[in-house]
């Protein structure tokens, strides 16, 4: 089982890391001219750079602050869903447990 997580969290990662470089490429091809003039009127290569990593960062923070938010809700959910069958366990009759066991 550990496995299978492991493998699903390797496989998220892959398909958010190209998701994300699809979407920073759809941008800067938007932006080509943009870019183009920035560097007619002199900007280096490295300014560049630092504004298109500056745009993934904004995009990528706003991804995580809602991802945990998420996250932080569908964990109550999870507590509330797991509540009955947390007091079902909790009120088993010792004596007839035994006799369940399969």
């Amino acid at each position: 089982m550990a496995t299978l997580s492991g493998i699903f969290g390797v496989l998220a990662i892959v398909l958010t890391a190209a998701g994300l470089y699809g979407v920073i490429s759809y941008m800067v091809a938007r932006r080509t001219s943009e870019i183009g003039i920035r560097v007619t009127l002199g900007a280096d290569r490295g300014a560049v750079i630092a504004l298109i990593l500056r745009e993934a960062a904004v995009a990528l923070a706003a991804g995580v602050g809602a991802g945990t938010l998420l996250a932080l809700a569908a964990g109550r959910v999870a507590a509330v869903a797991s509540y009955l069958p947390a007091r079902r366990a909790a009120s088993v009759n010792p004596a007839s447990a035994p006799r369940h066991i399969a």
